[in-house]
């Protein structure tokens, strides 16, 4: 008897240490449920400043970009040489790329894939989206001879077209019902916000600004596409080190673009003649562009640069109309309603 006692008594204790391990065990794992929650959620926070910082950039810089340019003109001229510009804004693109490898090769050591040295073969495809870029940056500033900035935010967007258009010869792209739907209701939009009321002529961007702007759009596309199809050739390379070559050449073709074009004046009145404050602000402008687009491609996604294309075609509207005095027209406002709609749809409608 009393040996069963005590051992009904131990079998008594076991039980209850297991029982309190139990809820030790309990009280641990939903401590540590806790804290994973808290750690998800301080994340998600984290995740969403930095989203809202570059939307927000992005939407500045976009933005801004056609108002910088208008603004640095004097008696509707450019006082400045738009090639050395030109020069000025690949060239700090370059030391920007520079200064992001010079930070990883310190974190992560010299590698094969984020080294400068490269060899022929890869290096000699750069020239050719470089020398587009050049062609498609001059135009850049002549087009504001026959498009305003507003007008010149909903232009920029055909390239949207000649973008897709080009991914489905080139990379062989398949292009989804939607997609295409978009481009047509982008055609819509752009020539809604083009319409004038108020004079003879139909669209307020005469034909030569039109034709401007679809080879903008064309040479935008190409350059883009080719930079792609670049890229993803070795997709392991370090994207800085892509970059740099890209702007070396860029350097290099602005370089000749000086001597033929401005060669005389940046001789006789300096390199850095009739610039301003507005034009080192339009420099910085379209060089840290660049930067903020491959943020959004590392940080964010399309919807964020959707979103900032659309509002900053009606933030550089409102802002024309105190700098510029520019009518804010019914047609203007739908049309780039309409863009915005056609932009989200190339976005939404990609095939998965």
């Amino acid at each position: 008897m009393e040996y069963r006692k005590i051992k009904d008594e131990d079998e008594h204790e076991v039980a209850s240490d297991i029982e309190s391990l139990k809820g030790k065990s309990h009280t641990v794992a939903s401590s540590n449920i806790a804290l994973a929650t808290l750690g998800v959620g301080s994340n998600e926070r984290t995740n969403w400043k930095r989203k809202g910082l570059v939307t927000c950039a992005l939407t500045i810089l976009t933005s801004s970009q056609s108002i910088l340019i208008v603004w640095s003109k004097r008696a509707g001229k450019y006082e400045y040489s738009v090639t050395t510009a030109n020069f000025l804004v690949e060239t700090l693109k370059c030391a920007l790329s520079l200064l992001a490898l010079t930070r990883i090769w310190r974190n992560e050591g010299v590698t094969d894939d984020n080294r400068l040295s490269t060899t022929y073969d890869e290096v000699k495809v750069f020239p050719i989206p470089a020398a587009l870029y050049l062609f498609k940056n001059l135009l850049q500033y002549y087009i504001f001879a026959y498009v305003d900035a507003p007008g010149y935010q909903i232009l920029k967007n055909l390239n949207i077209i000649s973008t897709g258009v080009l991914y489905r010869i080139i990379l062989k792209r398949k292009l989804s019902e939607i997609q295409w739907a978009g481009f047509i209701l982008l055609c819509c939009g752009c020539t809604t916000a083009q319409l004038n009321s108020n004079s003879d002529r139909v669209l307020q961007t005469s034909l030569p600004g039109w034709m401007m702007a679809i080879v903008m759009a064309l040479l935008s596309g190409f350059a883009g596409v080719y930079t792609e199809a670049i890229i993803k050739k070795r997709p392991s390379r370090n994207i800085n080190v892509q970059n740099f070559w890209l702007y070396v050449f860029g350097m290099a073709f602005n370089a000749v673009a000086i001597v033929i074009q401005d060669f005389d004046a940046v001789a006789n009145k300096g390199f850095f003649h009739g610039y301003s404050f507005i034009t080192v602000l339009m420099i910085l402008n379209h060089a840290l562009s660049g930067i903020a687009v491959s943020m959004v491609m590392k940080y964010a996604d399309n919807i964020v640069k959707v979103y900032s294309t659309s509002v900053a075609m009606l933030l550089t509207a409102v802002v024309s109309v105190f700098l510029f005095n520019f009518h804010l027209s019914l047609a203007f406002f739908l049309g780039s309603t309409v863009v915005s709609v056609s932009v989200y749809l190339h976005s939404a409608g990609k095939l998965r």
